[in-house]
């Protein structure tokens, strides 16, 4: 079992920034693979980003691919998800997700999932 922890949220302005932490509980943190979604207001959850288990390899949605990066420290069970170049289509809710599997980009490949943290982006 692992719970995860989303924090790091808030309201930021267009073009501004944001760290989003997303803390783990539990002594296998390191096998998993680790990654991030989003949910805007009658949106489906989409896919964001995800991180290996070792940190070697990420892979991004092309539409974060060079404003995101998604970072790993397995010796603090945490994952973060650095926000640049922030746009007001980037509003959602944040998740972060848990995978046994190699790699995962689909909500159904996710295993455990934490509660989300809010990302508002408005002047």
């Amino acid at each position: 079992q692992v719970q995860l922890v989303e924090s790091g949220g808030g309201l930021v302005q267009p073009g501004g920034s944001l760290r989003l932490s997303c803390a783990a509980s539990g002594p296998t943190f390191n096998t998993y693979t680790m990654g991030w979604f989003r949910q805007a207001p009658g949106k489906e959850r989409e896919f964001v980003g995800a991180i290996s288990w070792s940190g070697s390899g990420t892979r991004y949605a092309d539409s974060v691919k060079g404003r995101f990066t998604i970072s790993r420290d397995n010796a603090k069970n945490t994952v973060y998800l650095q926000m640049n170049s922030l746009k007001p289509e980037d509003m959602a809710v944040y998740y972060c997700g848990a995978s046994r599997r190699v790699w995962g980009i689909r909500f159904a490949d996710y295993d455990y999932w934490g509660q989300g943290t809010q990302v508002i982006v408005s002047s």
